[in-house]
Protein backbone atom coordinates (compact mmCIF):
# COMPACT_ATOMS: atom_id res chain seq x y z
CA UNK A 1 0.00 0.00 0.00
CA UNK A 2 1.27 3.45 -0.89
CA UNK A 3 1.55 6.41 1.43
CA UNK A 4 -1.52 8.67 1.06
CA UNK A 5 0.79 11.57 0.24
CA UNK A 6 2.50 9.73 -2.60
CA UNK A 7 1.68 11.17 -5.99
CA UNK A 8 -0.79 9.36 -8.25
CA UNK A 9 -2.14 11.11 -11.32
CA UNK A 10 -5.20 9.78 -13.15
CA UNK A 11 -5.86 11.07 -16.64
CA UNK A 12 -9.44 11.22 -17.90
CA UNK A 13 -9.81 11.10 -21.69
CA UNK A 14 -12.78 13.08 -23.04
CA UNK A 15 -14.27 13.84 -26.45
CA UNK A 16 -17.33 15.48 -27.98
CA UNK A 17 -20.36 13.39 -27.08
CA UNK A 18 -18.95 12.00 -23.84
CA UNK A 19 -21.57 11.14 -21.23
CA UNK A 20 -21.48 13.61 -18.27
CA UNK A 21 -22.21 10.86 -15.73
CA UNK A 22 -19.02 9.07 -16.80
CA UNK A 23 -17.06 12.28 -16.43
CA UNK A 24 -18.68 13.19 -13.11
CA UNK A 25 -18.44 9.70 -11.70
CA UNK A 26 -14.71 9.58 -12.38
CA UNK A 27 -13.61 13.11 -11.52
CA UNK A 28 -16.10 13.42 -8.67
CA UNK A 29 -14.75 10.35 -6.88
CA UNK A 30 -11.17 11.52 -7.37
CA UNK A 31 -12.02 14.97 -6.03
CA UNK A 32 -13.57 13.54 -2.87
CA UNK A 33 -10.83 10.91 -2.51
CA UNK A 34 -8.13 13.58 -2.52
CA UNK A 35 -9.42 14.73 0.87
CA UNK A 36 -8.16 11.44 2.28
CA UNK A 37 -5.38 10.87 -0.25
CA UNK A 38 -3.74 14.26 -0.84
CA UNK A 39 -1.29 12.80 -3.34
CA UNK A 40 -4.11 11.81 -5.70
CA UNK A 41 -4.97 14.12 -8.59
CA UNK A 42 -6.70 14.07 -11.96
CA UNK A 43 -6.11 15.75 -15.31
CA UNK A 44 -8.45 16.01 -18.29
CA UNK A 45 -7.17 15.11 -21.76
CA UNK A 46 -8.74 15.40 -25.22
CA UNK A 47 -7.50 15.62 -28.78
CA UNK A 48 -7.15 19.35 -28.24
CA UNK A 49 -7.21 21.41 -25.07
CA UNK A 50 -10.24 23.64 -24.65
CA UNK A 51 -14.00 23.13 -24.83
CA UNK A 52 -15.52 19.68 -25.23
CA UNK A 53 -19.28 19.40 -25.69
CA UNK A 54 -20.75 16.49 -23.75
CA UNK A 55 -23.90 14.54 -24.52
CA UNK A 56 -26.86 16.57 -23.32
CA UNK A 57 -25.20 19.90 -24.09
CA UNK A 58 -22.85 20.42 -21.14
CA UNK A 59 -19.51 21.97 -22.18
CA UNK A 60 -16.33 21.36 -20.20
CA UNK A 61 -12.90 22.90 -20.62
CA UNK A 62 -10.21 20.26 -21.03
CA UNK A 63 -6.75 21.10 -19.72
CA UNK A 64 -4.53 19.10 -22.08
CA UNK A 65 -4.41 17.94 -25.68
CA UNK A 66 -2.89 14.66 -26.74
CA UNK A 67 0.33 16.44 -27.71
CA UNK A 68 0.99 17.91 -24.27
CA UNK A 69 -0.71 15.35 -22.02
CA UNK A 70 1.34 14.81 -18.86
CA UNK A 71 2.52 11.39 -17.78
CA UNK A 72 -0.24 9.61 -15.88
CA UNK A 73 -0.30 6.51 -13.72
CA UNK A 74 -3.47 5.49 -15.56
CA UNK A 75 -5.67 7.05 -18.26
CA UNK A 76 -9.41 6.38 -18.09
CA UNK A 77 -11.34 6.48 -21.37
CA UNK A 78 -14.87 7.61 -20.64
CA UNK A 79 -17.98 6.52 -22.55
CA UNK A 80 -20.92 8.17 -24.23
CA UNK A 81 -22.66 8.34 -27.61
CA UNK A 82 -19.57 9.96 -29.11
CA UNK A 83 -17.71 6.65 -28.83
CA UNK A 84 -18.55 5.73 -32.44
CA UNK A 85 -16.84 8.81 -33.87
CA UNK A 86 -13.86 8.27 -31.58
CA UNK A 87 -13.54 4.66 -32.70
CA UNK A 88 -12.72 6.05 -36.15
CA UNK A 89 -10.64 8.99 -34.90
CA UNK A 90 -7.03 8.30 -35.89
CA UNK A 91 -5.69 10.79 -33.35
CA UNK A 92 -7.54 9.14 -30.45
CA UNK A 93 -6.51 5.64 -31.52
CA UNK A 94 -2.87 6.65 -31.93
CA UNK A 95 -2.84 8.31 -28.52
CA UNK A 96 -4.20 5.19 -26.83
CA UNK A 97 -1.87 2.85 -28.72
CA UNK A 98 1.05 4.95 -27.55
CA UNK A 99 0.28 4.23 -23.89
CA UNK A 100 1.16 1.17 -21.84
CA UNK A 101 -1.92 -1.07 -21.93
CA UNK A 102 -1.58 -1.74 -18.21
CA UNK A 103 -1.93 2.01 -17.62
CA UNK A 104 -5.26 2.23 -19.42
CA UNK A 105 -8.80 1.88 -18.14
CA UNK A 106 -12.29 2.55 -19.41
CA UNK A 107 -15.79 3.00 -18.17
CA UNK A 108 -18.96 2.12 -20.08
CA UNK A 109 -18.58 2.45 -23.86
CA UNK A 110 -15.06 3.79 -23.47
CA UNK A 111 -14.14 0.11 -23.79
CA UNK A 112 -15.37 0.17 -27.38
CA UNK A 113 -12.81 2.86 -28.17
CA UNK A 114 -10.09 0.71 -26.61
CA UNK A 115 -11.43 -2.18 -28.67
CA UNK A 116 -11.23 -0.13 -31.86
CA UNK A 117 -7.58 0.58 -31.03
CA UNK A 118 -6.96 -3.18 -30.87
CA UNK A 119 -6.06 -3.01 -27.19
CA UNK A 120 -8.65 -5.55 -26.05
CA UNK A 121 -8.10 -8.23 -28.69
CA UNK A 122 -8.48 -11.62 -27.00
CA UNK A 123 -8.67 -9.98 -23.56
CA UNK A 124 -11.48 -10.16 -21.05
CA UNK A 125 -13.29 -6.83 -20.89
CA UNK A 126 -16.66 -5.36 -20.01
CA UNK A 127 -18.90 -2.44 -20.89
CA UNK A 128 -22.57 -1.48 -20.71
CA UNK A 129 -24.81 -4.55 -20.97
CA UNK A 130 -27.96 -3.14 -22.57
CA UNK A 131 -28.88 -1.16 -25.67
CA UNK A 132 -30.60 2.20 -25.20
CA UNK A 133 -32.38 4.65 -27.46
CA UNK A 134 -31.72 4.00 -31.14
CA UNK A 135 -29.02 1.40 -30.46
CA UNK A 136 -29.80 -1.92 -32.13
CA UNK A 137 -27.14 -3.95 -30.32
CA UNK A 138 -25.92 -3.92 -26.74
CA UNK A 139 -22.43 -2.46 -26.30
CA UNK A 140 -21.33 -5.73 -24.67
CA UNK A 141 -22.23 -7.54 -27.90
CA UNK A 142 -20.34 -4.97 -29.96
CA UNK A 143 -17.32 -5.38 -27.70
CA UNK A 144 -17.27 -9.10 -28.45
CA UNK A 145 -17.56 -8.37 -32.17
CA UNK A 146 -14.53 -6.08 -31.84
CA UNK A 147 -12.41 -9.02 -30.67
CA UNK A 148 -12.63 -8.86 -26.89
CA UNK A 149 -13.64 -11.70 -24.59
CA UNK A 150 -16.67 -9.73 -23.44
CA UNK A 151 -18.11 -10.51 -20.00
CA UNK A 152 -20.82 -8.88 -17.90
CA UNK A 153 -19.06 -7.61 -14.78
CA UNK A 154 -18.65 -4.70 -12.43
CA UNK A 155 -14.93 -4.54 -13.21
CA UNK A 156 -12.54 -6.58 -15.35
CA UNK A 157 -8.91 -6.35 -14.23
CA UNK A 158 -7.20 -9.22 -16.01
CA UNK A 159 -3.76 -8.00 -16.98
CA UNK A 160 -4.52 -5.49 -19.74
CA UNK A 161 -6.63 -2.34 -19.63
CA UNK A 162 -9.04 -2.29 -16.67
CA UNK A 163 -12.63 -1.99 -17.88
CA UNK A 164 -15.73 -1.00 -15.95
CA UNK A 165 -19.37 -1.64 -16.71
CA UNK A 166 -21.97 0.87 -17.76
CA UNK A 167 -22.74 4.44 -16.76
CA UNK A 168 -22.86 4.78 -12.94
CA UNK A 169 -20.15 2.14 -12.60
CA UNK A 170 -17.71 4.98 -13.27
CA UNK A 171 -17.76 5.28 -9.49
CA UNK A 172 -16.86 1.61 -9.11
CA UNK A 173 -14.09 1.74 -11.70
CA UNK A 174 -12.50 4.77 -10.04
CA UNK A 175 -12.73 3.19 -6.59
CA UNK A 176 -11.13 0.04 -7.97
CA UNK A 177 -8.23 2.04 -9.38
CA UNK A 178 -7.79 3.82 -6.06
CA UNK A 179 -7.60 0.39 -4.43
CA UNK A 180 -4.87 -0.69 -6.86
CA UNK A 181 -2.74 2.33 -6.00
CA UNK A 182 -3.48 2.88 -2.32
CA UNK A 183 -4.84 -0.44 -1.09
CA UNK A 184 -8.29 -1.77 -0.27
CA UNK A 185 -8.50 -0.01 3.11
CA UNK A 186 -8.05 3.37 1.42
CA UNK A 187 -10.52 2.40 -1.31
CA UNK A 188 -13.14 1.42 1.25
CA UNK A 189 -12.56 4.61 3.23
CA UNK A 190 -13.24 6.66 0.09
CA UNK A 191 -16.37 4.61 -0.63
CA UNK A 192 -17.64 5.41 2.86
CA UNK A 193 -16.74 9.08 2.47
CA UNK A 194 -18.89 9.39 -0.65
CA UNK A 195 -21.59 7.17 0.92
CA UNK A 196 -21.20 4.64 -1.87
CA UNK A 197 -19.91 1.73 0.21
CA UNK A 198 -23.19 -0.22 0.16
CA UNK A 199 -23.74 0.30 -3.57
CA UNK A 200 -20.13 -0.65 -4.29
CA UNK A 201 -20.48 -3.87 -2.30
CA UNK A 202 -23.86 -4.66 -3.88
CA UNK A 203 -22.51 -4.18 -7.40
CA UNK A 204 -19.54 -6.38 -6.58
CA UNK A 205 -21.85 -9.08 -5.24
CA UNK A 206 -24.26 -8.93 -8.19
CA UNK A 207 -21.84 -8.41 -11.09
CA UNK A 208 -18.45 -9.43 -9.75
CA UNK A 209 -14.85 -8.48 -10.45
CA UNK A 210 -13.13 -10.57 -13.12
CA UNK A 211 -9.38 -10.93 -12.60
CA UNK A 212 -8.46 -13.86 -14.83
Amino acid sequence: MMDPDQSVRIGVALYDGVEPIDLGGTLGVISMASRLLPGLSAVTIAEHAGPVRCAGGLTVIVAHGFADAPACDVVVVTGGPGWRAQSANAAMLAFLRGLDATRLASVCTGALILGAAGLLDGRKATTRRTAVGTETQAPLTLLAQAGADAVAAQIVDAGGPVTGGGVSLAHDLTLHLIGRFYGEAARDAVARLIEYDRAFAANRSALGVVTE
